[in-house]
């Protein structure tokens, strides 16, 4: 980043205060005043009542979540790729689906597979109402109307309760992340049945799984106590969808928050520097332009020249947003991330190019100079050896660059402090602490848990 040199308090402090009418200079109540004007202005408030579950649907949702008997080899499930103890991530650049082998940071690609080709979003937070679409390039979402959109189109089940439900449909009919390949083996040796399916056979897909889940007595007794008013030959996957949503939505709340805290009134939950950089990202650093509202996320989609990674999803690269809308002028772009608990769930962006926190926000404050000067070093070597920094790409990206992206903001060290301050505070302790405990030590199919 191109800083202008050292500037002095009085300039920094000029600066604050022209951009978000004051700073860390200011006493205490003027402080506060200005960040809760500054947190009016940007729709920011408590996050809303999550939706209740019964006890039995999150017990349920709980098994299939870490259990691998949904994965068409047997060998992945749920959690592989969002680890409790990874803080709903994977801890790695690019996941490894099937045919990979370890768990976290030391999961390996297995023999002639590819990585996924996108960065393993944590799910904080995800069964909430300021949610409304889901995965990187929105490809399933809910519209004002509350219908939902997904590749599945008019093959989706009805019956699903969220647009959290309707995106755990998908992952299990991805070859590369969990269903498999034609001539995949099982870890029993056996067949891989979802594997022979067509692509677009969604039914056909869902239902097997379904056959599988319900020849296992446990699974059988569990369906019938999460949904005791559903005879067993109407169970079909939305049912497993909803319960995986209704366990992601409860085990994955973590509100506990500095920043949770003082928006509910606690003055002193924040401490001043914490404060100092949430007038900057409500200000002079623009993160809030994307970074809005309660979740955190305008839920829009931006190209913020991210250093390309990984297989791609298309011809070699990957377009992002492009693939939803259909229109040039999103090729990669991607969806805003939220931002809770953001220090625990590197690497970040898309594809996981950043594997340091304050390089990320470098990168957003200037992301041309930032992918210019990227040091791939920082990367590990096999997922380093993906990286694509062809000039005729840097060129196509600069072309749909977004505007929010093709601004320069310059802030000193001491002022990204403060910003990285007040990301720390966006973390609630018991985060890391307590989510291993949502493993549990066995499932129904008797399959190994990681």
């Amino acid at each position: 980043m191109k800083l202008k040199g050292l500037i002095t308090t009085t300039a920094v402090l000029a600066a604050l205060a022209s951009s978000c009418g004051g700073g860390g200079s200011a006493p205490q109540q003027d402080l506060d005043n200005e960040l809760r004007q500054a947190l009016s202005t940007y729709g920011v408030s408590e996050l809303a009542t999550l939706p209740m579950h019964s006890a039995e649907k999150v017990a349920l949702g709980r098994a299939l979540f870490f259990d691998k008997l949904l994965s068409g080899n047997r060998d992945m499930s749920c959690a592989t790729c969002h680890d409790p103890r990874e803080a709903g991530g994977d801890g790695l650049s690019l996941s490894v689906g099937v045919g990979g082998s370890g768990i976290g940071h030391a999961r390996t690609l297995g023999d002639g597979k590819e990585f996924i080709p996108r960065n393993a979003p944590e799910i904080f937070e995800r069964g909430g109402p300021e949610f409304t679409s889901m995965f990187w390039d929105s490809r399933v979402h809910e519209d004002e109307q509350g219908f939902l959109h997904t590749p599945a189109m008019g093959m989706l089940p009805q019956g699903l309760d969220s647009v959290l439900a309707a995106q755990a449909m998908f992952p299990v009919t991805s070859r590369a992340e969990m269903r498999g390949f034609v001539g995949d083996n099982d870890v029993l040796g056996d067949p891989n049945e979802l594997a022979p399916l067509a692509d677009n056979d969604f039914p056909g897909m869902w239902s097997s799984l379904m056959d599988r889940v319900m020849a296992v007595e446990e699974y059988r007794h569990m369906f019938a106590a999460a949904y005791p008013a559903v005879d067993e030959a109407e169970f079909g996957f939305q049912h497993a969808a909803n319960a995986i949503a209704a366990f992601e939505g409860t085990g994955f709340s973590f509100r506990d928050t500095p920043f949770d805290n003082y928006l509910s009134g606690d003055d002193s939950a924040m401490t001043d520097t914490q404060k100092e950089g949430a007038l900057l990202f409500y200000g002079a650093a623009g993160c809030a332009r994307c970074h809005t509202g309660s979740a955190l996320t305008d839920l829009q989609h931006y190209n913020f020249m991210v250093p390309a990674l990984g297989p791609g999803k298309q011809d070699g690269i990957d377009p992002g947003f492009a693939l939803t809308s259909h229109n040039d002028a999103d090729r990669f772009s991607f969806r805003t991330p939220p931002l809770r608990n953001v220090e625990l769930t590197g690497p970040w962006m898309h594809d996981g190019s950043f594997t340091d926190l304050r390089s990320a926000v470098k990168h957003m404050l200037d992301c041309q100079d930032s992918v210019h000067n990227y040091d791939p070093l920082t990367l590990k070597s096999d997922v380093r050896e993906t990286l694509n920094m062809d000039q005729a790409l840097m060129d196509e990206m600069l072309a749909t660059i977004s505007p929010a992206a093709a601004e320069r903001r310059e802030l000193t060290e001491a002022q990204i402090d403060q910003l990285m301050a007040f990301l720390h505070a966006l973390t609630d302790p018991s985060a890391a602490t307590e989510m291993p405990a949502l493993l549990p030590a066995s499932v129904p199919s008797g399959l190994p848990v990681d």
